[in-house]
């Protein structure tokens, strides 16, 4: 137990969760979990297919990407820090250089770029729905999402007018304008 709480069915905290007390929690390495209006929201981690096509990401965002921006993976990135506080931990983010190299324990909204969701079994309405809408409130100008069925497919969005629009979709070998051109093999995400 640490900062008055601990991460289990037998003692869960009763009241919204401020950013100090989202700091003071241990680290769960059984569960993902994200802070949503003050209330912990945990999820089994996610499985080795979907952690492999995060690190492909990761390799060919680095591969692709102008040199002064990082892709960053499975980091907190502060959605809204008002009461009801809300963390998210996008699979992937890019943001500037300058600011990765101040090694941020987590992200703001302000810093990211580009935030990736991949959908995992029991995240897809979250994925699909809540989370673009957050993220659009929260001003991220890019926001993509991968899924992982029978075919890979990526969904690339831009922020235009409060809200995301669909500017690249597909299947096999996909080109993304934006935030910056990229080509991505989405297959190869999950078979090396």
């Amino acid at each position: 137990m640490r900062g008055g709480f601990e991460l289990s069915a037998m003692l869960w905290p009763d009241h919204l969760l401020t950013l100090e007390e989202w700091d003071a929690l241990p680290e769960d390495e059984s569960h993902h979990v994200e802070l949503v209006e003050g209330v912990l929201l945990g999820a089994p981690k996610p499985a080795p297919k979907h952690q492999f096509a995060t690190s492909g990401l990761w390799a060919t965002l680095r591969d692709q990407l102008p040199g002064d921006v990082t892709p960053v993976p499975d980091v907190d990135v502060v959605i809204n820090a008002i009461p009801p506080v809300t963390v998210r931990a996008p699979d992937v983010v890019v943001v500037h250089n300058k600011r990765f190299l101040e090694y941020p324990k987590r992200f703001d909204a302000d810093d990211v770029l580009l935030a990736v969701e991949i959908v995992s079994p029991g995240t897809g309405r979250t994925d699909r729905i809540f989370k673009p809408i957050e993220y659009a409130d929260a001003g991220i100008p890019h926001y993509w999402l991968l899924e992982l069925d029978d075919q890979v497919t990526l969904t690339a969005f831009d922020l235009v007018g409060g809200g995301y629009q669909v500017v690249a979709s597909g299947t096999g070998k996909v080109e993304v304008p934006s935030p910056f051109p990229v080509v991505l093999d989405l297959p190869a995400l999950i078979t090396g």
